[in-house]
């Protein structure tokens, strides 16, 4: 590794950043005029849910310095115990260095914390991405995290996180920044890919076992980005303002279930939450995530997210990232800041010891004491012979990346059958999206350009390709097998080309894409977020093209979410469509495994495609104001986002959430639901629950916000929302699904809940979800269980989960518009 002139490393950690003298409270957030997106939706919805008043600030929670002791799990007591006494004899300056970043690019890693060798602590290596490791070689590029929710296989979601977490392992990455799991409130949002999906439910399940795979391999995951994040336009000025019942119900609930898979780290997000910066909002640090939650880990800053010093650490911001005000600003809020905060009592010298702990509980909880591999690549100097050792960390994990691949293909129309694919003497490959960038793979600096098939958006959550199979490459391998003919076009704008060689061939196969990434990067006009819901490089003109020339096209879409495709789903030669979302490096082998019948699709839509961009509850807020008010994203929607708001006002999808067909098909019958016995001790576990209010009446006589949102009450429970009466299952729902096919084939059951009209849910609501394999006439009984929790709505009066009075009907089904077999239960016991 490069030295670090002591000197300079010092003059980081130690400086103050401007205008630290004091920290000021966060402004308060002013409304701005409401804004018209270019779908023509309007951020204010009208529906009746908080949007925050003028010169409104998140109220102030302490600090739950003794969260620790209350409740945590062996495995995390263990580690904090071993953290208290590693630390015993640091001093108020090492401490203040452990929760501080060297500094952007000072260091091998994008995020680095400084060596002590008199404590014999070696720093810890931050690096990106969710996907794969950044900027290093002979590492893999697996798909995104939407394809991985699109598999709807939790089995497969861990696979994919140990996969990438015995790479980030492997290089010596101390923490994986990521999972990525900001919810896709808004169709054209620039990092939906990198995310998993429009539902909580799936989201949380793809949290966990991401998660759960990675830690398990051995490096530390940091879920990311807490909270409000759901766009790239504006990010780093806007605030997002969520309703209390909205934040805890939607929002939250990804990073509940990553709490609950004993993640390492949070980060924080850029943007305010209701007019307060998400890395100093005590109620969403302090309160939800720390108190309610009983979070065990540390709270890092995303880079230059940090707004202050002694505010941000006092509201439980733990570590600044990479560590200076500003990208290579040589000034920190942190360091000295923290050191000069707990001598002059700014800071209690507890928080500081609490903030410490975290970080190095989370290295003892993940064994990185014992014989962890050191960081053998350099991020920012990748020639440097002596930095980078280029060990190949990839083993077999291409068949992870090509089964995931597969597996989240979405088989959207087929129509005579049409596919799989048998040996067809003739084929056409069209589109620029079926074949290689000219530039290469990893052409553009963090994949910003989009040339060629599209594998992965652009962006921080990037990885470097070490190879790209395009469609074009896997289909002529296998057609040299078949003996078919295979002609291919690729350019985008010659229409009169296309269909010359679409009305030669057998089948027909057209790539379109669409892509978005992170805002720092513009792609055709592109800030981050899609601009719009169409098809990139004129793709639905050639699909039109060649629908017009061929009587049996295949369309192949590539896309980093929702696209609107009325001009051409209907048109009759358009015989089949296969939605491959971001593969990754296997793209072309996953892509020719369904095509061909190698596999059987079963892939299901993670999100909602509309008829209209206007369909949808929530869009953009496209501001681009340099003075005045700065953008309010108010999430007046409430819980009406995707699905739910479709069901809600009966707005008829091009293709449902959770939508799929197969080669095969499949019949359910026999719903039953039946209470789970429990013991005496979750009884009592959840009589005092129930008993326990978290309303508690400020000095002043009022509610404080909950959530950093107007109205709800203070807590006081550490951990209440992870007591395991509150988790545990406590009603089972089972259905019996056959295979009434020919051929092998899996499905993916989902369970959705109707509440009672009185507890204001949406229509249907999805709490789990299952992937079975049958082979043909084979029949499997599916059982999936339901927790008290799961059938609770957030009272924001009381604070604390409520199960509504009625009935609750139950639904297992194909998708959530398919009424499969329907049952009901009342799990409060009234009516």
């Amino acid at each position: 590794m490069l030295p670090l002139p002591l000197a300079f490393l010092s003059l980081l950690l130690f400086s103050p950043g401007p205008a630290l003298a004091a920290d000021p409270t966060p402004a308060g957030a002013v409304l701005a005029p409401i804004e018209t997106t270019p779908g023509g939706v309007s951020s204010d919805s009208g529906n009746p849910y908080a949007v925050i008043p003028e010169g409104y600030t998140s109220p102030q929670v302490p600090a739950p310095i003794d969260a620790i002791s209350h409740n945590p799990s062996p495995r995390w007591h263990a580690a904090h115990a071993k953290a208290r006494a590693f630390l015993a004899n640091w001093t108020v300056e090492e401490k203040s260095m452990l929760c501080t970043g060297t500094g952007w690019s000072i260091g091998r890693c994008v995020g680095n914390t400084p060596p002590i060798p008199s404590r014999n602590w070696t720093g810890l290596c931050l690096e990106d991405s969710p996907l794969g490791v950044r900027f290093a070689d002979f590492v893999s590029a697996f798909p995104a995290g939407i394809n991985a929710a699109s598999t709807f296989d939790k089995d497969l979601m861990y696979a994919r996180g140990y996969a990438m977490g015995e790479e980030f392992k492997g290089k010596g990455v101390n923490v994986a920044l990521g999972p990525m799991t900001n919810m896709g409130r808004v169709a054209a949002g620039g990092r939906n890919w990198e995310g998993f999906g429009g539902d909580p439910y799936l989201s949380g399940w793809a949290t966990e076992m991401t998660i759960r795979g990675m830690q398990d391999a051995g490096v530390q995951a940091t879920v990311k980005h807490y909270v409000g994040n759901e766009q790239e336009r504006n990010r780093t000025t806007s605030s997002s303002n969520i309703d209390d019942r909205v934040l805890r119900e939607i929002y939250t609930h990804p990073f509940l279930r990553a709490v609950q898979a004993d993640v390492a780290a949070v980060m924080c997000s850029y943007n305010l939450v209701n007019g307060s910066w998400a890395c100093q909002n005590s109620k969403t640090l302090n309160g939800v995530l720390k108190t309610d939650f009983g979070f065990q880990g540390y709270v890092m800053s995303d880079w230059t997210a940090t707004h202050s010093g002694v505010l941000a650490a006092n509201s439980g911001l733990d570590m600044d990232m990479p560590g200076d005000v500003t990208f290579g600003s040589l000034t920190s809020f942190f360091g000295q800041n923290l050191t000069q905060g707990v001598n002059n009592g700014s800071i209690p010298a507890a928080r500081l010891d609490d903030m410490a702990q975290r970080i190095i509980a989370s290295w003892f909880l993940l064994r990185q004491d014992q014989d962890y591999p050191a960081v053998n690549f350099d991020a920012f100097r990748r020639t440097a012979p002596e930095n980078n050792s280029h060990v190949d960390v990839r083993d077999d994990h291409f068949k992870v990346i090509q089964h995931v691949g597969a597996a989240s293909t979405v088989l959207l129309k087929n129509l005579n059958s049409t596919l799989p694919l048998c040996q067809p003497k003739s084929i056409a490959v069209i589109g620029s999206d079926m074949g290689p960038s000219p530039r290469g793979p990893n052409g553009f600096a963090d994949r910003g350009g989009d040339e060629g098939t599209l594998a992965m958006g652009w962006g921080s959550g990037t990885a470097e390709f070490p190879y790209l199979i395009d469609p074009l490459t896997a289909i002529a391998k296998q057609a040299r097998r078949d003996r078919s003919v295979l002609q291919w076009w690729l350019d985008d704008w010659d229409l009169s080309g296309v269909a010359g060689i679409a009305q030669t061939s057998e089948v027909t196969i057209v790539g379109i894409n669409s892509d978005s990434g992170e805002q720092y990067i513009t792609v055709d006009g592109n800030e981050g977020d899609r601009n719009n819901l169409t098809a990139w490089h004129n793709g639905d003109n050639v699909v039109l093209a060649a629908a017009n020339a061929s009587s049996n096209v295949v369309v192949v879409v590539h896309s980093v979410g929702p696209l609107i495709i009325e001009s051409w789903i209907d048109h009759p030669n358009v015989t089949a469509v296969l939605w491959a979302g971001i593969p990754g490096q296997e793209s072309g082998n996953a892509l020719v495994d369904v095509l061909y019948g190698l596999y059987n699709p079963s892939g299901r839509l993670p999100y909602t495609i509309a008829k209209n961009r206007t369909d949808y509850s929530a869009d953009i807020i496209y501001f681009n104001g340099t003075s005045g008010p700065e953008p309010q994203v108010n999430y007046t929607e409430g819980l009406e986002i995707d699905y739910r708001h479709f069901l809600a006002k009966n707005i008829t999808p091009r293709f449902e959430f959770g939508f799929g067909l197969s080669y095969t098909r499949f019949n359910y019958t026999n719903l039953q639901v039946w209470n789970v016995s429990e013991s005496k001790r979750d009884l009592e576990e959840w009589g005092l629950y129930e008993r326990w209010s978290g309303s508690n009446e400020s000095e002043s006589g009022g509610a404080s916000g909950a959530g950093g949102a107007v109205g709800g009450g203070n807590r006081t429970m550490v951990g209440s929302f992870t007591v395991k009466s509150l988790h545990r299952p406590r009603w089972t729902v089972s259905a019996d699904i056959q295979n009434v096919g020919d051929v092998n084939g899996c499905e993916v059951p989902q369970l959705y809940l109707t509440y009672p009209p009185s507890a204001g849910e949406p229509p249907k609501v999805l709490r789990d979800f299952a992937r079975i394999n049958l082979d043909p006439w084979q029949a499997q009984k599916v059982s999936f269980n339901l927790s008290r929790y799961d059938v609770s709505i957030w009272d924001v009066v009381s604070q604390k989960w409520v199960i509504p009075e009625g009935e609750f009907g139950v639904t297992v089904g194909k998708s959530s518009l398919d009424r499969g077999v329907v049952g009901s239960f009342c799990p409060s016991g009234k009516k």
